[in-house]
This record gives C-alpha cells, structure tokens and sequence, in this order.
C-alpha cells in the first residue's frame, strides 16, 4: 500500500472543496482512495462558531446541540464530553479548536453528501473508474493516549471486507471477522496528513493489496446501515449502556 499525503493552500471559508482538490492534485489512479479532512469540508461549508471569549459553557452548549447523545462534561477529568453522533463515540461531537483561528470548527452539516459530492466530481475530472472518498476526522484510542484517524462516512467501494466463511491458518471456519477497509485506509492516510501545521488535509491510499471492491455508485441506505452495530449488540454494550447519557440536539 502507498500513502500520500497531499500539500494544499490554506483553505478558507468560501472556498471550494472541488477547487481545492483540482488545484492541489494533478492524477489520481484508479484504484485508489482519496481521504478528505472532514475539517477543510467544514471551512469551505463555514461550519465555524466564534468562540466568545471568557464563556467558559458555550462550548458544552454547542456540543450538547451538535450530539445525539452526550454525557456531564463534569464526569470527566478533563471536562470533555463524551457523545454519540453519526452512530460514532467521539469526544466533543468532533468540535475542533485546533488549526481554527480562534474558532470553533464542526463536522460537515451533512458528511454523506459531502463526500457523495467529492466522489462525483473527482470520477467525472479525473476520468477514474476505481475509486473512493472518505472524510476523516481525528480521534482518542480508548485506553491510550494520542489520536489515531478515523473515517466518518465514504463513497464509491464496500467499506468491509468480510472473511465469514472462509478458513483460518489452521482451517477453522471464521464467524465474525471482518476488515474495516474504511477506517483502515483513513488511518494511514491520517498518519500521513498529519495533525499539526503540515498543511497536508487530504491523502491517496494506493496500491492496496488486498482487493478493495468498488463500486459505481453512491452507497445507499442499505449499504451504510451495513457498518452500524446497535449499541445493544456491541461488544463494547457493558460500558456504553452504563453511560449517563443526555440527549441532545440533533437526536
């Protein structure tokens, strides 16, 4: 697999994702998956809140309006919130404070048609076939510190790869596994992009060589429902269920 980070100008609010992307980017390949900072997204969508300087609350406020769920912020040692959005645990409900000028910076309003656009552009522009989009934000690895990246939704492949079915090394037959192409190929393009002041908010994973399946078309609802898991059959259920959770704004 080859990752390659991309360097853009700074990108600002009014700008466009697709300019950006044509200006920064000569060729894509063809089999190849195109990782979007979903922070650039929401600059050029002006998904920014100014912060008001000595409201110590307004960011829990706007976090508790942004979740569908979310917890105390006082529950927390580092009086960070804890919250469900998109069928995702994230802290904070994504809000970002990092490379914002004194602002706060949102998810996208709608990340699906987001990179459901992206994809479309990028296909008719570059003339591919093969190829996906995802939008990645950055994420805590429960139990460690540092962030690792995550891919809050995508466009144009099967995000899973499944082994139900087939054999192990030593012929047992696999029940559950199944390979996040999705979130795996964000990470290592997020390891690439960087998190500091790279300027370098999108990646092509190449080269990939476990066969990828990519498709013709925007996911549909079917298709997406396919990566959730109800929280009451998650693995993770013991913990998520003795939560106090709030809900919130956009439940």
């Amino acid at each position: 697999m080859i990752v390659k980070s991309i360097k853009t100008p700074l990108v600002k609010v009014g700008d466009n994702i697709n300019d950006i992307i044509s200006q920064s980017i000569k060729t894509i390949p063809e089999n190849s998956i195109l990782v979007v900072a979903s922070k650039i997204v929401s600059v050029c969508e002006n998904r920014l809140v100014k912060k008001v300087e000595g409201t110590k609350e307004e960011k829990h406020d706007l976090v508790k309006k942004e979740a569908e769920l979310y917890t105390d912020p006082h529950s927390s040692k580092y009086n960070m919130m804890l919250t469900v959005k998109h069928n995702f645990v994230f802290v904070n409900a994504g809000i970002d404070e990092s490379n914002a000028d004194n602002q706060y910076i949102l998810w996208p309003k709608d990340p699906q048609k987001s990179v459901n656009n992206i994809w479309k552009f990028v296909r008719e522009y570059y003339k591919v076939k093969n190829f996906g989009v995802t939008i990645s934000d950055s994420s805590s690895f429960m139990l460690n510190w540092g962030v690792v990246g995550r891919a809050l939704t995508y466009c144009g492949f099967n995000p899973l790869r499944s082994y139900v079915g087939e054999p192990d090394l030593f012929g047992k037959t696999m029940k559950m596994e199944k390979t996040n192409i999705m979130q795996s190929a964000t990470d290592a393009a997020v390891l690439e992009m960087g998190e500091g002041s790279e300027c370098t908010p999108m990646a092509i994973v190449s080269d990939i060589i476990h066969p990828v399946e990519f498709l013709d078309h925007k996911p549909t609802k079917e298709e997406l429902d396919k990566l959730k898991i109800n929280i009451s059959d998650d693995v993770y259920y013991p913990i998520l269920k003795d939560s106090n959770w709030h809900i919130g704004g956009s439940f």
